[in-house]
C-alpha cells in the first residue's frame, strides 16, 4: 500500500475530520510505531506502520487480516517490487490482499517466509525487543571445529555490532565431501547475518535455509508452496 499523509489515514478510519485530526497530531495524540509524531507532513504505510491515538491502535473496521507462510525457493528477492526486474516473493503468492513480507531473506536463502497485510504484526515481529527467534541450516565449506561453534553460541564481531548468543548445533560432518552441516538459532535479523557469523570465525556458508520462525516451521511445505496461518499460530507471535 501506498504512503498516505497520517491526517488522511485517521479521518479515513473514522477518528475524526482531517482537520480535526490535524490538531490531535499537534497535541501529541498520535503515535507511530510507538512514537509520538507532531508533525502535519508525516507520511505513513497503512500496511507496515502501527498507528496509535490515545494509545489505542487505528485500523479500519472493514480491514481483514492475512497471514501467510511461504517456503521460498533461492532466486527471490524479499520486496513488494524490484528496480532491477528481479522475481520476487509476491510472485509466488495469489491473493488480492496488499501483503509485505515480514523482514528479509536474501535472495540466495530459501525457507520460512511470513507475510501480511498487519502493521502490528510487522512490527511485534521485526522489533528487537521482541526476540523472535529464527533457525536455520547451514551447509558449510570444510570441517566446523569445536572452537568455532564455540566462537558463534558466544557472539561475533560483525561490522558495527556484536550478534548476540546462539545455539548451534552440528548435523553432519562429511569429511570424504569436505563439509559440514549446522543449525543455527538467532534472535536478531541483521542482513546476511548467518553468513557474515560464520565468516567471521574463519568458514563459508555454501547454502543457506530457514526452517522456523519461533515454533513455526516449513517441513511440510514444498519449496515454493505457500498457506495461510491459523488462528492459533498467528497467537504464537501475538500473546
Amino acid at each position: 500500500m501506498e504512503e498516505i499523509r497520517l491526517q488522511k489515514f485517521l479521518a479515513d478510519s473514522g477518528i475524526a475530520s482531517r482537520r480535526k485530526c490535524e490538531e490531535y497530531i499537534l497535541e501529541g495524540k498520535v503515535k507511530v510505531n510507538g512514537k509520538v509524531v507532531i508533525q502535519l507532513g508525516t507520511k505513513v504505510n497503512p500496511t507496515t506502520d502501527v498507528i496509535e491515538f490515545n494509545n489505542k491502535k487505528v485500523k479500519k473496521d472493514e480491514e481483514e487480516y492475512v497471514y501467510i507462510l511461504l517456503n521460498k525457493p533461492l532466486g527471490y528477492v524479499t520486496t513488494v517490487s524490484d528496480q532491477f526486474k528481479r522475481p520476487t516473493v509476491l510472485d509466488l503468492i495469489k491473493t488480492n490482499k496488499r501483503i509485505v513480507p515480514v523482514g528479509r531473506l536474501d535472495m540466495y536463502t530459501s525457507g520460512a517466509l511470513l507475510l501480511t497485510n498487519d502493521g502490528d504484526f510487522v512490527y511485534k515481529l521485526t522489533h528487537p525487543k521482541h526476540e523472535i527467534e529464527k533457525t536455520y541450516n547451514a551447509t558449510l565449506k570444510g570441517i566446523i571445529t569445536k572452537e568455532q561453534v564455540e566462537h558463534l553460541e558466544k557472539g561475533v564481531a560483525i561490522e558495527d555490532y556484536i550478534s548476540r548468543p546462539a545455539k548451534v548445533k552440528i548435523l553432519k560432518i562429511d569429511e570424504q565431501k569436505h563439509i559440514s552441516r549446522i543449525q543455527i538459532t538467532i534472535h536478531e535479523g541483521k542482513n546476511r547475518q548467518v553468513r557474515k557469523m560464520c565468516e567471521n570465525v574463519g568458514i563459508n556458508v555454501i547454502a543457506l535455509h530457514r526452517c522456523k520462525i519461533g515454533k513455526l516451521d516449513v517441513k511440510d511445505l514444498k519449496i515454493g508452496e505457500w498457506r495461510y496461518l491459523k488462528k492459533e499460530e498467528v497467537k504464537l507471535f501475538t500473546i
